[in-house]
């Protein structure tokens, strides 16, 4: 495991010896790798949302259009009730 230096605000320390101290993790290390790799998950799960997003843009299924039109063309469709 590689071994880094780093300076933490006074709040975060705290935070991080509030970690320890009640046992939610057993080291100030093992807290911040926990952080880090909801980090990593977070951004793998937007990278994963704006693929799907960027998919259904190009595939043509939607014109570019306002919300107000879409909402019309899609209120046309329904029967009257």
């Amino acid at each position: 495991m590689t071994r880094h230096s780093i300076s933490l605000t006074v709040p975060n320390d705290e935070w991080l010896k509030n970690q320890v101290n009640t046992e939610e993790f057993s080291s100030k290390s093992e807290s911040i790798n926990y952080l880090i790799k909801q980090a990593r998950s977070q951004e793998e799960y937007y990278e994963f949302v704006r693929a799907k997003i960027d998919k259904g843009e190009n595939s043509g299924f939607a014109k570019k259009q306002t919300r107000e039109e879409m909402l019309a063309e899609f209120k046309k469709d329904l029967p009257n009730l």
